[in-house]
């Protein structure tokens, strides 16, 4: 086992401290070159696979991401009109009519909520799209609201951007719309297709022009993204799941990852790509929960046209521990960067229905400490009603949510206190005794994810006493102690390493509930 040799505290503590979350260039690694993913082979041997992920980095957008903390969902389109979880693609455009859509009202509540980033569902796998596309008359054009001026995506980002939160979109892969019009599964060939494809009428010029491999479908979603990555401003995060929609089991489209992910590249480089994607993981369950010690470094193989994915199966208990790279070793093709992001609804279903009512407080605070505190960012979706409007309860909700985790931690009581390092051992001397019942610690991931195991002492009556212990830290770990305990001096002991730990944050609360 290899242990730390040095404990290094870095700027990072500053930036964790000051809750700021830095763009992609703020945040860039030191390294030239692209180490977010390392190969490996069924002849690596076990200290070969530790070593290997002890040098895995993730990439400047993948720390960006990382710090956002909290991210919000919002499932909007016809299901939040027909009352369907998912949709038929043959769905009447003008059933969609939100009279009072006001998209800046999404971004107060999510701003005053704590959330950083919304993801709106451009596209679910009804086909439906909330702005006027050229590709399918399937769209808000549609639709007699606004005498098909409507244009969701254009309110929700300008939205956005004007109360300082960023933009994400999410574009289905499936689409039964475009399966009914024959081009969704239809057995067509992988050709070479130009993006953007012209349209009767395009009065486009555009400044780049691709060429890439799609099969009909592929080219259609290729040209969808062109869209929304061209027209609508600097776009965040571009999530996938790989659904396939409600369609015969015989009829599959064989997705062009490949393809897409180039796009997405070229036209929004910072933007993470995720859950069917090489910058962000699915963790896995829609309960908002990570595991116990969840690894941003993981085994993953590329599968069907270049699909980052699971080395693993999804769901595994265990996604990277050393156990966990042994047992994928026969099977992966690298060791990735490649972080959990926990999904979860406030309501019982994605779309908004109006018999349901949010979580509570309580169920809030216990997901934000079993995601945000184990190495993930949470995505809570906020279905907006029928009206175009968060619902009272839920905005209320988000409020109180956000209101209860700073009571949870409130003022760190290590912030500018004396710290002294010393091997596998980081120590804090807050100058009196305090009492502390919360603890949130972090890596500076710049560095990797190391800690395979620590523990948190406190000093009382001359000794030193564990008053918790746990696995990994990564990028965000908060310790629950059932009992408050008093001391002046706390220290971290790394008990397992991968290689050195450079720590990030040590922060010490005390509850006020």
């Amino acid at each position: 086992m290899v242990l730390s040799r040095r404990v290094f505290v870095t700027s990072a503590a500053v930036l964790a401290a000051t809750g700021v979350v830095p763009g992609p260039q703020a945040l860039a690694t030191t390294q030239d070159t692209d180490r977010s993913r390392i190969p490996v082979g069924p002849g690596d041997t076990e200290a070969e696979l530790v070593r290997k992920a002890s040098q895995v980095r993730p990439t400047a957008r993948q720390i960006a991401w990382q710090r956002l903390e909290r991210t919000a969902f919002l499932h909007f389109g016809v299901n939040t009109f027909t009352g369907l979880e998912w949709g038929t693609g043959d769905e009447d455009p003008d059933v969609f009519q939100p009279a009072g859509l006001d998209t800046d009202q999404w971004a107060r509540a999510l701003r005053d909520g704590g959330f950083r980033l919304a993801i709106l569902t451009v596209k679910h796998h009804d086909g439906f799209v909330l702005y006027p596309s050229r590709y399918t008359k399937h769209t808000v054009a549609g639709s007699s609201w606004r005498a098909g001026h409507g244009d969701v995506l254009r309110s929700f980002a300008d939205s956005m951007r004007r109360h300082g939160l960023r933009a994400g979109v999410y574009i289905s892969p499936a689409d039964e719309n475009q399966y009914l019009h024959g081009v969704y599964a239809n057995g067509s060939p992988r050709t070479t297709r130009t993006i953007p494809t012209p349209t009767e009428g395009d009065d486009r010029s555009p400044d780049r022009v691709f060429t890439l491999d799609a099969t009909d479908y592929g080219a259609h979603m290729l040209n969808t993204l062109y869209e929304v990555l061209t027209e609508y401003g600097p776009i965040d995060e571009v999530w996938f799941d790989g659904a396939q929609g409600r369609i015969p089991p015989d009829k599959v489209e064989r997705y062009d990852w490949d393809s897409w992910y180039t796009l997405v590249r070229s036209l929004a480089p910072d933007a993470a790509i995720a859950v069917s994607g090489p910058d962000v993981r699915w963790v896995g369950n829609e309960g908002g929960l990570a595991r116990e010690d969840e690894w941003s470094v993981v085994p993953v193989a590329e599968k069907g046209n270049g699909r980052t994915d699971y080395a693993l199966v999804y769901d595994a208990p265990d996604e990277g521990s050393r156990d966990a790279l042994l047992a994928a070793r026969d099977v992966a093709d690298y060791l990735q960067w490649w972080p959990a992001e926990c999904d979860v609804s406030i309501r019982d279903g994605w779309f908004y229905h109006a018999g349901q009512q949010p979580k509570t407080v309580e169920q809030l605070t216990d997901i934000y400490f079993r995601s945000v505190g184990r190495n993930s960012v949470l995505l809570l979706n906020v279905p907006p009603d029928t009206d175009g409007l968060l619902p009272a309860t839920d905005t209320a909700r988000l409020r109180e949510f956000r209101e209860r985790i700073d009571r949870e931690l409130p003022e760190d009581l290590a912030r500018g206190a004396r710290t002294t390092a010393a091997p596998g051992r980081l120590t804090v001397d807050l100058g009196t005794e305090r009492e502390v019942d919360r603890i949130r610690l972090a890596e500076d991931i710049r560095h990797g994810q190391q800690i395979e195991g620590f523990a948190v002492e406190a000093e009382t009556d001359g000794a030193w006493s564990q008053v918790a212990a746990a696995g990994t830290v990564g990028a965000s770990r908060i310790l629950l102690l059932t009992t408050p305990v008093r001391a002046r001096r706390w220290r971290i002991r790394v008990t397992a390493a991968r290689a050195a730990v450079h720590i990030a944050e040590f922060g010490l609360y005390r509850s006020r509930n």
